[in-house]
């Protein structure tokens, strides 16, 4: 079994940014700029952010942090996304998910830019992902192709089977495994919380990936052997042994799974530090006009 290290991936994927920025700026370039929209103080959000602002100054990016109270007005907001749209400091930018119940989500989806959309939530990019054109893919997805990519798994004509069909996660990824070319060409299968028998399919699977947020979903009696296992979930478990009270588990049962497999990423330090490390690959892309000239 080989440990599919997403920090050791992101680190060399920062680091490799780091590198064409600090040549940019030596020819006397536009810095990368990233913008970040934070509403409210939720625990994991402004963890997130806050990574992600250490991120920018880590590789030399510009980085710029608005922050409003859960009290925010959709109209308060939107205004300030239309702001950052029109600002030509600014190269991307993003809305940490989630929001208050009283601002409409895809209302300020829709509102980005989607040259600035570095998210690649917006339906623009969705759908220029879908029909094989340029975009911004979103951050976990593409995090996981280049963990396929850099440990030089095989996808062509296997089997994978995705389970959760979330806009951020599951459904992308569905459609990113199934494209033509590496990582891609996989033969793949969609579940969800409705499909039944979830077991038949995962014991079929030669790659399984994982989003739904359950913790240990995914059990060894359900992965066949030789399996790749790719756990998305990040989910917070009450642990009096740890200082914070709490650990992360993953949505698959990472000690019985991990001896079936050839390659399993571990919860933390899986898939999770890939998603910032795509978000600056993407912010990078948008400076450069590579997506949208």
């Amino acid at each position: 079994m080989t440990l599919l290290d997403g920090k050791k991936t992101s680190e060399a994927i920062q680091n490799e940014i780091a590198a064409e920025v600090a040549e940019i700026r030596a020819n006397g370039g536009k810095v990368p700029h990233l913008a970040a929209i934070l509403v409210g103080n939720d625990g994991g959000s402004v963890t997130y952010v806050n990574n992600k602002v250490l991120a920018c100054e880590r590789i030399g990016f510009g980085s710029s942090l608005i922050r409003y109270e859960d009290t925010v007005t959709e109209e308060e907001l939107l205004n300030k996304i239309k702001e950052l749209n029109e600002d030509e400091e600014i190269d991307g930018f993003i809305v940490q998910l989630p929001l208050p119940k009283h601002i409409d989500t895809e209302k300020v989806i829709e509102a980005v830019d989607p040259r600035k959309d570095v998210d690649g939530f917006h339906p623009t990019n969705v759908g220029r992902m879908v029909a094989g054109l340029p975009a911004y893919l979103p951050a976990t997805p593409a995090g996981i192709l280049q963990l396929l990519q850099r440990y030089e798994i095989e996808t062509k004509g296997k089997h994978c089977v995705v389970i959760g069909r979330s806009n951020i996660v599951g459904t992308p990824m569905s459609i990113l495994m199934s494209k033509a070319g590496y990582p891609g060409d996989a033969t793949v299968t969609l579940c969800h919380r409705n499909t039944v028998n979830l077991p038949y399919f995962t014991q079929q699977a030669d790659i399984i990936i994982v989003a739904v947020g359950k913790p240990g979903l995914i059990t060894a009696d359900m992965v066949k052997e030789g399996a790749v296992v790719i756990d998305v979930g990040t989910t917070r478990v009450p642990d009096a042994s740890r200082k914070s009270g709490f650990r992360l588990r993953g949505d698959v049962d990472f000690e019985s799974v991990a001896e079936k497999c050839s390659y399993i990423t571990p919860v933390p330090g899986g898939v999770g530090p890939l998603t910032i490390a795509m978000l600056m690959m993407n912010t990078l892309k948008a400076a450069k006009k590579e997506v949208y000239e």
